[in-house]
């Protein structure tokens, strides 16, 4: 009887420590389960607070940058038909969502467990003909609701018949590193970085790039279009004279495609003014010439042509094959809009851009293409640079 005991207190006291073993491993895990909820909460509410920062900082961004840089501007028929196509895209979305929503709620309320209805099965709809129909037709016809006017749309836009008229205005688009040509063939002239051009009437481009692969874009009046070395591309737009008085005649074209270092620094300026003074603006920029009357310009003009003329032209009638115009022209350069297409145009940044190119725009291809100038050199040489007048 002893022994018998003796085994089983021996008994008890090996279930006793199993027990407890077991216990305190029950605890132990509990207590791992909260630091991790606690960690993870904690994780959660960083990741909320973060989202929360982000989404207020769209919403106050979303008032910043300059008017008519927006698809959601439209000041053109282009951007007006791509705008509405937006729209309806939108509107399907949503209605699917609305939907979709709507079903989930009511599938959620109608099936849920009741008590009492623990063992219930709901009547099984797999293998549905009725269901199976619903849900393949509603999608095809929702696509072919986007894809008609879409398709429509797009060969409309295609269509450049017209540019082969003589009275078309057909603008040659030629993109570099980082800077854009416009070459107008029917009145004979190529211009830099600004682009002119008539309203209420369709612009012709065609569309291509020197180096490497850019796009041009103006965002307000019409979708991008890519700028290949292999090919043009050829479209058109036209730009409405009331959104541009709106816009006090100023849009602002970009590069969409990333080319580089500076790809966010290639943008330029579009002036779009009545038929009347664009052809009026093509006939003085044709008899312009560089107004050089003091002698800080002149002493500009010679140090122009010694170091700059081998690339750039200040003539607008530039003869020269495309190979050889390695950089903008400047004809007409003290009449525009920005220095380098990036900073405000005036004597002070056009001296910083001709002592230091790189800094303002890295990359670029005229570092290092021409010799050290002395801070008087530069000053004469903007002095000779804001000569050069449209009239």
């Amino acid at each position: 009887m002893r022994h018998c005991t003796r085994g089983i207190s021996s008994t008890c006291r090996i279930h006793y420590r199993r027990n407890k073993f077991y216990a305190q491993e029950g605890i132990d895990e509990i207590t791992s389960m909260k630091e991790r909820l606690g960690n993870g909460m904690k994780k959660w509410r960083l990741n909320f607070r973060v989202l929360s920062l982000f989404t207020l900082l769209a919403f106050v961004l979303s008032a910043c940058g300059k008017p008519f840089l927006s698809t959601l501007k439209p000041a053109g028929e282009v951007a007006e038909e791509q705008y509405s196509l937006m729209l309806l895209s939108t509107a399907i979305m949503v209605l699917v969502i609305i939907v979709v929503t709507i079903i989930f709620i009511f599938v959620i309320l109608r099936f849920r467990r009741r008590k009492g209805e623990e063992n219930v099965i709901p009547k099984q709809v797999e293998g549905s003909r009725k269901l199976e129909i619903i849900w393949t037709v509603i999608p095809i016809l929702l696509l072919i609701i986007l894809t008609v006017p879409t398709v429509i749309s797009t060969f409309k836009l295609a269509d450049v018949k017209g540019m082969k008229d003589k009275d078309a205005v057909v603008v040659n688009v030629r993109a570099n590193l980082y800077w854009w040509e416009f070459e107008y063939p029917n009145q004979k002239i190529i211009t830099s970085q600004d682009l002119v051009v008539p309203t209420d009437k369709k612009v012709y481009f065609n569309i291509k790039a020197s180096d490497v692969k850019h796009s041009f874009w103006i965002p307000s009046v019409g979708g991008k279009l890519d700028a290949n070395t292999e090919n043009d591309n050829k479209f058109w737009l036209v730009f409405d004279s009331k959104k541009s008085k709106e816009a006090n005649g100023v849009f602002y074209g970009k590069c969409a495609e990333l080319c580089g270092p500076s790809h966010s620094l290639m943008d330029f300026k579009v002036r779009a003014v009545s038929s009347n003074e664009f052809d009026t603006w093509a006939k003085d920029l044709k008899k312009a010439k560089p107004d050089v009357e003091t002698a800080s310009a002149k002493a500009g003009q010679e140090v122009f042509n010694e170091s700059c003329i081998g690339c750039h032209a200040v003539d607008v009638k530039d003869n020269r094959p495309e190979q050889a115009r390695q950089a903008p022209n400047l004809a007409g350069f003290s009449e525009r809009e920005r220095v380098a297409g990036v900073l405000p145009h005036n004597k002070e940044n056009i001296k910083k851009w001709l002592k230091n190119p790189e800094k303002v725009k890295p990359g670029n291809k005229m570092s290092g293409t021409y010799p050290d100038l002395t801070d008087e050199q530069v000053n004469e040489l903007a002095d000779y640079l804001m000569s050069l007048k449209e009239k």
